[in-house]
């Protein structure tokens, strides 16, 4: 059900104009925990895929939330990656899931966790709401941290934001003609590279909370073969995938 924030937010307040109206579908307890906005290309290369992964799952297992726009892409790895530990922040109204690529991942973080939009149902999202969406996101974290991002492109925006709002930025170390919108940042002093995600966590100075260990994932990094994982795990291999945990590729299962 969709209901409209009734409190206010004080992160918000770093924005340029807070929000008439803000609506949800999910969990507004994780609201009150310390969060980190992690965001990127809709086509990352196998490297950012693989750190924005561990990345976002080695923070939430030190119950940071975290938080993203919903896109294809990185936003989706990070979402994927947060153990049900995440904000989703979406440029149209919430009876709209968009992208269509990821509604299985938005129907499960609106039953698991939290999606937020300042637009009312059946709007569609535009370009100036990427844009406000951007802003917001990076207004609700402490950091914003971006794993790739192409020159000109919606993440260096929202690292502008995080300029103008005075948060810290890191990201990730890359080649040379690879993520040249991180690359410029460094560049220009404006962000700080993760060599490392523990040294990373450890500056952070955060406690690391239990977490539960997940069998069946820690099974799919191996990449098995689709058949002997359903052998052995069959109601895990449809239910993961439906959640969009797991991609089914080439008769082999990667964790999404």
């Amino acid at each position: 059900m969709i209901k409209k924030i009734d409190f206010h937010i004080n992160e918000l307040d770093s924005m340029k104009n807070y929000p008439k109206e803000i609506y949800y579908i999910g969990n507004t307890k994780l609201l009150k925990n310390k969060k980190i906005a992690i965001v990127g290309t809709r086509k990352p290369n196998s490297y950012t895929k693989n750190i924005t992964h561990n990345l976002a799952n080695a923070l939430s297992n030190h119950n940071i939330t975290i938080v993203s726009g919903a896109a294809m892409g990185v936003d989706a790895i990070a979402h994927n990656a947060s153990n049900n530990n995440t904000i989703a922040v979406v440029a149209n109204g919430l009876n709209i899931r968009y992208p269509a690529v990821n509604k299985n991942l938005i129907q499960n973080i609106e039953k698991n966790s939290l999606i937020l939009s300042t637009y009312k149902e059946n709007e569609k999202a535009r370009a100036y709401t990427f844009v406000h969406r951007n802003e917001l996101v990076v207004s609700l974290c402490d950091i914003l941290i971006v794993t790739q991002a192409d020159l000109k492109s919606g993440s260096l925006t929202s690292a502008q934001y995080a300029i103008k709002m005075n948060k810290q930025i890191y990201v990730l170390p890359h080649r040379i003609n690879e993520s040249l919108g991180t690359q410029e940042l460094i560049k220009n002093n404006q962000a700080e590279v993760i060599y490392d995600i523990d040294e990373f966590i450890d500056s952070l100075k955060l406690a690391k909370v239990n977490k539960i260990s997940d069998e069946f994932l820690d099974y799919c990094k191996n990449n098995p073969l689709y058949i002997e994982a359903l052998n052995l795990y069959k109601d895990k291999v449809f239910e993961y995938e439906l959640e969009g945990k797991i991609i089914i590729k080439d008769a082999r299962i990667f964790v999404s």
